[in-house]
């Protein structure tokens, strides 16, 4: 079976467990989500939802997914 470009909703599980860093996710239509808590995104057997600040909800197909990226801290963030 050839590697697939997309990660496996077991990896997005496995960055919400113990330890939680915040984190990018990365689309491949090249849009992005961030999941700064673990109570931004629900992750079921066959999609993800991340929501963003104001409480609005995006469901995201999981084979959209091609990567996950680390995400500064806000009070790491340049002031703009």
């Amino acid at each position: 079976m050839p590697d697939s470009p997309c990660l496996s909703i077991e990896q997005i599980r496995q960055r919400l467990r113990g330890g939680f860093r915040p984190f990018v996710l990365h689309l491949s239509d090249g849009r992005k989500f961030e999941v700064p808590h673990p109570e931004f995104i629900l992750v079921t057997g066959h999609s993800v939802a991340v929501a963003n600040e104001r409480g609005l909800v995006e469901i995201l197909d999981p084979v959209r997914i091609v990567s996950i990226g680390e995400l500064e801290c806000s009070e790491d963030r340049p002031q703009s």
